[in-house]
């Protein structure tokens, strides 16, 4: 992220002579002043805050008089603020948006040099998010901006990926060239047909005249005959061609989406990616296999027609290029709005797209207020909006391109009444007129795909754009250059850790806590506390802001992902199976696992028994998320499928949430057998399923307030006091 702007000359000379030499650690800019913009500097050294503007310091704050800085979102800006000897003051107001974030980070910076530490300033390494051409952000964990991105550089990235297919792809162009060449030799078998046989009443006096009409007739027909045929293999090829194509670029879209980070998944809805898997490489497809040959072929057709019409006529040739300027200059004018309708066009079908999944994955939840109504005019309006937009976009072009299409044509009007005066002075033979006719048609049908052409490359670099988008973004957490892999015992080491879904809101604030293998730890703390955070950065799925974790000794951003994951056992609150057998959802997390193993991981979880009153035993089949299974029944799969592959690491997120008292016991007793020799985090909201953790760690409002065994926190007489009280007199009641 940059943090460090330039400063003017004028500026720069003001500062310097302010600030006596200081070391400028950031300069961010501002923008608004007294409701006017402007175009000024915050300049942040390891002494002091300049605000700089109009080749003068408007004020210096000293870091000793500063405290709480802080942003917030004001209506139609942002602005920065900190305490001056105690009162809240405003810095400076800038538009909010692409300095919003650069503030937040500035924060935690000043925080720290408020503190002393001038050294270790720099609290983030975000990639810039803002065009340094235009200033518009980029596309989320992209570099990828959508105004300003080289068509040139998608196309080489876009060839890169055709490698393997690239000659099976140039068979469509050959025979292409061969059915371009067979469309010019017709035409002088024509002319010869017209003159020497139609048009000449002297048949007598040629020899063979009937056997030389035969064999002309005969070519016509036999050449149109190789075109058709050539157009089917060239058919049947860009078929296999493009369906190859497909599943490579389909396969690579869904690794890709495997690989990114849970936070870049989470801000996408499925809808939205299967739009992009599905609709946009379709039609990437088609221009690559079926568009982009014809384009070629046209093109070499048209100059080779040009070269041949004007060895005939030059005259006549200028007619045909008469409306091109107006034509050219006229698709020039029309080619942003081209762009902003097929943009607009595919945000309403991927809304459509994500209201429909949206609606059908949560179909129970519909039903169960009686929302099905409501869901019906939801998608109704979504469809409604497409249809309207792809009803615009379609008037549009179709009114367009059909007009653009009739100027372009109005030459050959001009060379029908030329070549008309040319054949009644015996300049020109009828067939020569029909030859010269038909290759000014061959030259009209690329020049009529001018008019086509803007709008299917607009379709498919929007398409192309937005699998870029997903191909091109940089996972948050990844694997280091050379990842490590061992089999690990279970020590967990958290230092220091503070991390924030938003860099500017940490959900973590400096948590620190060691864990020895083969101990339970009991998480504890009100909702939004940090909880299930802490988890997910134990299992990296996110990387602390600062701070490390390690276990055993090494840094888990030193092991591979699938290493580290692999290891540890998952059980989540919310519960999620997949749409196949029991016996599969089990054997998830350990494909190669026998029956045997599966049994007894079931009958570990308690879920043997029920399993096997299903219809088909092991083999029901339980329904997309597991829908004709119960709340409790899914949690037991969900238990048996974490404790198979005998994880190093147990991590249970409200395991027994799910279960009646009568099942959460047989539950526990499971999971008490099964956290022996084995390092367990476990978040409860019931203390009692803790009893037997060896320590408890109470998090509230995202730092650690309390740590110890079960005795000791009680005797602390602190929150997880407070908290068991609270439970006890709930239970006590409720007998």
């Amino acid at each position: 992220m940059r943090l460090l702007f330039d400063l003017s000359p004028a500026d720069k000379a003001a500062f310097e002579a302010a600030s006596a030499g200081e070391r400028i650690l950031y300069c961010l800019p501002f923008d608004c002043r007294h409701d006017k913009r402007v175009d000024g500097r915050m300049v942040f050294t390891d002494k002091a805050i300049y605000k700089v503007i109009d080749a003068e310091v408007e004020a210096r704050w000293d870091f000793s008089e500063l405290s709480d800085f802080s942003v917030e979102v004001l209506y139609g800006c942002g602005a920065f603020f900190a305490k001056v000897n105690g009162h809240t003051t405003r810095l400076c107001r800038f538009i909010s948006g692409r300095n919003l974030t650069r503030y937040s980070v500035i924060v935690e910076a000043c925080n720290r040099i408020v503190g002393g530490d001038t050294e270790n300033t720099v609290v983030s390494d975000a990639p810039e998010r803002y065009c340094p051409k235009c200033g518009r952000p980029f596309i989320v964990n992209t570099h990828i901006c959508p105004y300003c991105q080289s068509k040139r550089e998608s196309y080489k990235k876009l060839w890169a990926m055709t490698k393997g297919l690239r000659l099976m792809m140039m068979v469509p162009l050959i025979t292409a060239f061969i059915g371009m060449a067979i469309t010019f030799v017709v035409p002088i078998l024509q002319r010869t047909l017209i003159d020497d046989y139609i048009q000449n009443s002297n048949f007598d006096a040629r020899e063979n005249w009937f056997l030389h009409f035969f064999l002309i007739v005969a070519a016509i027909v036999g050449f149109d005959v190789l075109s058709k045929v050539i157009s089917m293999v060239q058919g049947r090829i860009a078929a296999v061609a493009g369906n190859r194509f497909t599943r490579f670029l389909r396969t690579l879209l869904f690794e890709k989406i495997q690989l990114l980070s849970m936070s870049s998944v989470q801000k996408k809805s499925t809808g939205d990616l299967m739009g992009r898997i599905n609709n946009d490489v379709a039609v990437v497809q088609n221009f690559i296999t079926n568009l982009l040959p014809t384009y070629f072929a046209q093109l070499l057709s048209f100059f080779l027609g040009l070269v041949l019409i004007l060895s005939m006529s030059p005259v006549m040739s200028a007619f045909v290029f008469v409306p091109i300027p107006f034509v050219v200059w006229a698709i020039y004018l029309f080619r942003h709005m081209m762009r902003r309708l097929n943009i607009k066009q595919w945000m309403k079908g991927n809304r459509t797209n994500r209201t429909l999944q949206d609606v059908l994955s949560g179909i129970r939840v519909v039903k169960a207020y009686g929302r099905e109504e409501a869901a019906i005019e939801e998608f109704t309006d979504c469809t409604n909006q497409q249809a309207h937009q792809n009803e615009h976009t379609a008037k549009v072009f179709d009114t367009v391109f059909p007009l653009l299409g009739f100027a372009l044509r109005f030459g050959s009007y001009l060379i029908m009444w030329y070549g008309n005066v040319m054949l009644f002075h015996g300049a020109m033979t009828v067939g020569e007129l029909n030859q010269f006719n038909t290759y000014a048609s061959i030259i009209y049908n690329p020049l009529m795909q001018i008019t086509l052409i803007p709008r299917n490359i607009s379709a498919f670099a929007t398409s192309f754009g937005k699998i870029l988008e997903i191909l091109e973004e940089e996972p948050d957490v990844a694997d280091a250059k050379k990842p490590e892999h061992f089999q690990f015992k279970g020590n967990v080491s958290v230092r220091n850790v503070t991390f924030g879904y938003e860099s500017a809101t940490p959900v973590l604030r400096n948590v620190s806590v060691e864990v020895k293998a083969g101990e339970m730890i009991g998480i504890v703390g009100h909702s939004g506390c940090g909880k299930s955070t802490l988890i997910n950065l134990i299992m990296r799925m996110y990387d602390p802001t600062d701070g490390v974790i390690e276990i055993d000794g090494v840094n888990i951003k030193d092991i591979s992902q699938q290493s580290l994951r692999s290891q540890m056992g998952v059980v989540l609150q919310e519960t999620h199976l997949f749409s196949g057998s029991v016996r599969d959802n089990i054997k998830y997390a350990k494909p190669y696992a026998s029956d045997a193993e599966v049994i007894r991981a079931a009958r570990a979880a308690n879920a043997h028994d029920f399993i096997m009153r299903l219809p088909e035993g092991y083999n029901t089949i339980v329904g997309e998320k597991g829908y004709s299974l119960s709340g409790g029944e899914r949690q037991r799969i969900a238990i048996a499928r974490a404790l198979i592959h005998d994880p190093s690491i147990l991590i249970l997120d409200e395991a027994t949430a799910a279960l009646d008292t009568e099942t959460e016991k047989l539950i526990q007793d499971a999971i008490d057998k099964m956290t022996d020799n084995r390092t367990t985090f476990a978040i409860a909201h019931r203390l009692s399923t803790l009893r037997n953790a060896d320590k408890i760690l109470v998090i509230d409002h995202g730092r650690i307030a309390e740590f110890g065994t079960h005795k000791e926190l009680l005797d602390q007489r602190g929150i997880y006091f407070k908290l068991v009280m609270a439970q006890t007199r709930a239970a006590l009641e409720k007998g």
